[in-house]
C-alpha cells in the first residue's frame, strides 16, 4: 500500500533521474486568486511520468528484471517506463494505442523501447499489453493502479508543500488516478487544510462519475484530444485514494483546456499538451472555489504533437473571443463591403478574411452572402460590431463561430 515513507523513499531514488520541477507564479491564470503553476511538462521526458516508472522499476526484484518489462500508455507513461528500462539495461516492451501522438510514439522508440501500436483507445491497449504479459512473462509496469507508481508521483506533493508551505489548494490532471492519488495522499498526509481538486476532461469523465456514483464506472467511450487522460475504467486502488483524500472532481470541455493551453503560452511562455493543461482550465474558469487562496495547479505534460497545436491554439482564439466569423446577407452593389470594413475598424476590429458567396440556391439573383473572419479582443467587442452592424442596417445571419462548437468534443 502507499505510505508515506514510501514515497519519502521515491524522492530518494528519483533524485539521481527526475528533476526538481519549479513552482511558477502565475498571476494573470485567475485575477481572484494567487495561482502557482508546478512545471511538470519541464520534467525528464516532458511529464511527470518518469516519476512512477522510475520508481517501480527500481523496486523490480533482480529476477523480475531479467524478464524484461511491458506497460501500456497513450504516450507519457511509455516515455517514463522506455526511459527507466534503458537505464537497468531492461529490454521494455509498450502497447500504445494507435491514436497516441506521433511525437509520443517516436519519443518512446528514441529510448529503445519496443512499441506495439493497438487499435482503440488507452483501455484497448491494456487488455494487449495483459495478453502479452502473460503470454511472455514480462512484468508488468500499471500506469496508475500501482503503490509505488502512485509513491513516485507523490513525491510532486513532497515539493509542493516545500516550496510553497502556505498552500491552500492544489488542482491536479486525473486520467487513471495514479497523480492525484500520489500528490493527495502526500499533501493530505501533511497538511490536512490544504484542498486537493481533480479535473478530468469533460469527454472521458471515468473517475469523476465514479465518485458521484458511489462505485466504479467503465465509460462507453473517452472523446477528448487530452489523450493523457482519455481512460475508459479509474484504477481500483486509485478509486479508494481519491475517495478518501480528494475533496472535488470537476470536469472542463476540450475548448476550455484549449484556451488554458492558449494562456499558457502567452501568458508564460510555456507549452503544455491537453492534460497538462486541464488544471489551468480549471482554474482560469472557476470550476472550483478558489477565490482568495493560493493556488497550485499541475502542468502535468507538455508533450503535445506539434500537428495539432496550430489546430488548438485556434480554438482558443475562438473560445476566448479573439477570432469570430460573421455572415451578413447583401444586396451585391458597390460600396456594401466597404461599409462593413469601416464598421468593423472603427470598432477596432480587424477583417483577416471576406468570402463572397452568391450561390445560394434560395437567395435573390442580386444578392450574397459575405462571410467574414476577423481578429478582436474578446466576446464584449464582437457583440459591439453585431450591434454597430445592425444599427447601419446590415442584417446578419449567423452568430460568431463559438455558437457552432460542440463542448467536450474531439477535434
Amino acid at each position: 500500500m502507499v505510505t508515506l515513507d514510501k514515497i519519502y523513499h521515491a524522492a530518494y531514488v528519483l533524485k539521481r533521474v527526475a528533476r526538481y520541477t519549479d513552482l511558477i507564479h502565475a498571476p494573470h491564470i485567475n485575477e481572484e486568486s494567487d495561482i502557482y503553476l508546478k512545471t511538470e511538462n519541464l520534467q525528464v521526458t516532458g511529464s511527470f511520468k518518469v516519476r512512477g516508472a522510475y520508481y517501480k522499476i527500481s523496486q523490480l526484484s533482480e529476477e523480475e528484471k531479467s524478464k524484461g518489462v511491458i506497460a501500456c500508455s497513450a504516450g507519457n507513461h511509455a516515455q517514463g517506463v522506455a526511459l527507466a528500462a534503458a537505464n537497468e539495461g531492461i529490454p521494455a516492451l509498450i502497447c500504445m494505442p494507435d491514436s497516441a501522438p506521433i511525437s509520443k510514439v517516436e519519443a518512446t522508440k528514441s529510448y529503445g523501447a519496443q512499441i506495439e501500436l493497438v487499435q482503440g483507445a488507452y483501455d484497448d491497449a491494456y487488455e494487449r499489453a495483459l495478453a502479452l504479459q502473460k503470454e511472455q512473462g514480462r512484468t508488468f509496469i500499471h500506469p496508475f493502479d500501482d503503490s509505488d507508481v502512485i509513491a513516485g508521483q507523490g513525491t510532486i506533493g513532497l515539493e509542493i508543500l516545500d516550496q510553497l508551505p502556505e498552500v491552500n489548494a492544489v488542482i491536479v490532471p486525473i486520467g487513471g488516478g495514479g497523480l492525484i492519488s500520489g500528490v493527495s495522499y502526500a499533501i493530505k498526509s501533511l497538511n490536512p487544510q490544504c484542498k486537493v481538486y481533480g479535473v478530468q476532461a469533460a469527454g472521458a469523465p471515468s473517475m469523476a462519475r465514479s465518485l458521484k456514483e458511489h462505485e466504479q464506472i467503465t465509460l462507453e467511450q473517452a472523446n477528448t484530444f487530452a489523450d493523457g487522460i482519455a481512460v475508459k475504467h479509474p484504477g481500483d486502488l486509485t478509486y479508494e485514494l481519491c475517495q478518501k483524500y480528494v475533496d472535488e472532481v470537476v470536469t472542463v470541455t476540450d475548448d476550455e483546456i484549449a484556451t488554458a493551453i492558449l494562456a499558457l503560452i502567452e501568458q508564460q511562455k510555456m507549452v503544455a499538451e491537453g492534460a497538462g493543461a486541464v488544471a489551468v482550465a480549471a482554474a482560469l474558469f472557476n470550476k472550483v472555489d478558489i477565490r482568495g487562496k493560493k493556488v497550485v495547479c499541475l502542468v502535468s505534460g507538455g508533450n503535445i504533437d506539434v500537428n495539432i497545436l496550430s489546430r488548438v491554439i485556434t480554438r482558443g482564439l475562438v473560445t476566448a473571443g479573439r477570432i469570430s466569423n460573421l455572415t451578413i446577407a447583401l444586396i451585391d452593389k458597390p460600396g456594401q463591403l466597404e461599409g462593413v470594413s469601416n464598421i468593423i475598424s472603427r470598432c477596432g476590429g480587424n477583417v483577416v478574411s471576406i468570402h463572397h458567396d452568391r450561390g445560394e440556391a434560395n437567395m435573390a439573383i442580386n444578392a450574397c452572402f459575405l462571410k467574414i473572419s476577423m481578429e478582436t479582443r474578446n466576446f464584449e467587442q464582437v457583440e459591439l460590431i453585431q450591434n454597430e452592424l445592425r444599427k447601419a442596417g446590415f442584417n446578419l445571419v449567423s452568430e460568431p463561430l463559438t455558437s457552432c462548437i460542440p463542448q467536450g468534443g474531439r477535434f
